[in-house]
Order: structure tokens, then C-alpha cells, then sequence
């Protein structure tokens, strides 16, 4: 079974992709390229600086779902290959679930064959409510109101 979210020090699992959930960390995986998006430029991170990126639906016999490959990942991977995805976790991307690599994860092509990908259980088709990220603004909440609650008294 997939790791759900813990703390503390996270030893990777072998998971399936049907058993992944929106807290799955530190999972190996194996899994068929099934299909490989176009590539797309965008400006990401803190800096602004340029990347590439590009979505790959890569699957197994229990399931498929969405993989995020960024930059040098995006050559690794070709259609029909299997690859090994070491140390992986899983995002909600606008409520769908995506398997990313990740700064401690790998990704490697793979000797071991799958012969089919399960298409039909796409788990990233499943839409998750997503909480809402809290505002980290100077002190204040929206209208005035202050991280405690209260109205701080404006100053003039």
C-alpha cells in the first residue's frame, strides 16, 4: 500500500498506481509510457527562470495517471517504454491527482516489461477537493481582520 502523509524520516514503498492516493509520498513505481504531451515552455519558481515541461499518462496493470516531467526528465521518456520512478509523490494539480518526480525522486528506464497499462482506471479522471491555501499577507486577513481574529485599529 501506498505511504500516506507522516513525519519523520520516509523509507520509499513499491505502490501500484490504482492504490495511489492524494497523500501518497515516497513511492516506487513501475509503469508503462502510455502517451506523451506536447512540450510546453513556462516561466516557473521564484526567480521567473524558463523551464520546459510536459504530462505523460504512464500506467500498469491497475490503473493509470498523469506524470509530470520537467526539463531533462522530459528526453528520458518515450511512448511504449517502462520506467522505474523511485522516491515519487502525488499533487492535486486543479483537483486532479498527478505522480511527480520531485527534487529526491528518479527516473529511469526500466528492463523489466509491462505488456499493458490499465487506461481504464485513470486515477487522475477523479476530481479532489482541494483546501485552500492560507493567505500569508503582512499580519492581516482579507477586511482588515487580523490573523487573531480581531479588527485592528487603522492607522492614520
Amino acid at each position: 500500500m501506498a505511504v500516506e502523509g507522516f513525519s519523520g524520516p520516509r523509507q520509499p514503498v513499491d505502490a501500484k498506481i490504482g492504490e495511489l492516493t492524494p497523500q501518497s509520498r515516497a513511492v516506487n513505481v513501475l509503469a508503462k509510457v502510455v502517451s506523451k504531451s506536447e512540450t510546453r515552455d513556462i516561466a516557473a519558481g521564484r526567480d521567473g527562470a524558463p523551464h520546459k515541461v510536459c504530462d505523460a499518462l504512464v500506467g500498469d496493470e491497475t490503473g493509470s495517471i498523469y506524470l509530470t516531467l520537467w526539463d531533462d526528465n522530459i528526453s528520458k521518456v518515450t511512448e511504449g517504454n517502462t520506467i522505474n520512478i523511485k522516491n515519487g509523490y502525488v499533487t492535486l494539480f486543479r483537483g486532479n491527482m498527478r505522480l511527480n518526480i520531485g527534487r529526491y525522486g528518479t527516473l529511469e528506464v526500466s528492463e523489466q516489461a509491462i505488456a499493458e497499462a490499465n487506461t481504464d482506471n485513470n486515477v487522475s479522471n477523479q476530481v479532489y477537493e482541494q483546501p485552500r491555501r492560507p493567505f500569508r499577507g503582512r499580519g492581516r486577513d482579507y477586511g482588515g481582520r487580523d490573523r487573531r481574529g480581531g479588527y485592528r485599529p487603522r492607522r492614520f
